[in-house]
């Protein structure tokens, strides 16, 4: 493997780090705002219920008054009806309290209606203050977490960003504008070449490129993937044999001598 390779390899790890760490920083506070939000719009919510409870209520007060007008109206027409002298006199009295009545009976199913109304809003306003209680409670977890994560995440990326400073002058001036150059177009400079493939873009690597990769003795070339143009690395350790352990030694063993 080319000396800077392997450099280049921790190099990239510190520098995806540094970006995850970047990203979860920007993310925090957009999370928060998120969680504002919605508290903000529970809030709203319950104040929209509150608020129609409270007109119901109002109207509920109005239509009994409209009610005791009609019913004191109708009763007073009642007693007109005692000295009434002619059957027209009659006749519009009796028009009259029949009206009265049926205002009685429809500003009564008015108040029905929006006494069943009121209902359905008092277990709204059950729903709505349940709701908003979650909420503030995830928006102040989350605020708590997020301090703390944002104080821990900073931390790091400053000592990430201190390995990076400190990496980046040991490494080879070409081989370093090389892989800034990759990075800048492709997001990651270096993939592992895994089973002739890239595991970057997952494309095969033609076979001469794969033993000239597997060569151990060829340690001053940088090979890249023909697909996407990514440095490639070779883990010999991926190839290294799989030690057996004892136990299936032993059966082994005993199968050979059962033999």
């Amino acid at each position: 493997m080319h000396p800077d390779l392997e450099k280049l390899i921790v190099l990239q790890g510190l520098d995806v780090e540094a970006r995850r760490l970047r990203e979860e920083i920007a993310a925090l506070p957009e999370r928060t705002a998120e969680l504002a939000a919605r508290v903000k719009a529970a809030k709203a919510g319950l104040d929209s219920t509150v608020s129609s409870l409270a007109k119901e209520e109002s109207l509920r007060r109005r239509l009994e008054l409209e009610i005791k007008d009609h019913q004191h109206k109708a009763a007073r027409l009642r007693k007109q009806m005692d000295i009434v002298t002619t059957t027209a006199q009659a006749a519009a009295l009796e028009h009259e309290i029949a009206f009265a009545e049926g205002e009685v009976r429809r500003l009564e199913d008015e108040e029905l209606e929006s006494m069943e109304r009121s209902e359905q809003l008092e277990a709204a306003k059950v729903d709505a203050e349940e709701t908003l209680a979650n909420t503030e409670r995830a928006h102040a977890d989350h605020s708590t977490r997020a301090a703390e994560t944002l104080a821990h995440d900073k931390t790091a990326l400053d000592e990430v960003e201190a390995r990076r400073t400190a990496l980046r002058p040991e490494i080879g001036e070409n081989s370093l504008s090389m892989y800034d150059r990759i990075v800048k177009t492709r997001g990651t400079g270096l993939a592992e070449g895994i089973d002739q493939k890239c595991s970057a873009c997952q494309m095969m690597v033609r076979p001469q490129r794969w033993n000239d990769l597997r060569e151990r003795s060829n340690n001053e070339t940088m090979l890249t993937c023909e697909s996407c143009g990514r440095l490639l690395y070779w883990d010999p350790a991926r190839d290294a044999p799989q030690k057996k352990s004892v136990q299936n030694e032993s059966i082994a063993a005993s199968i050979v001598r059962a033999l």
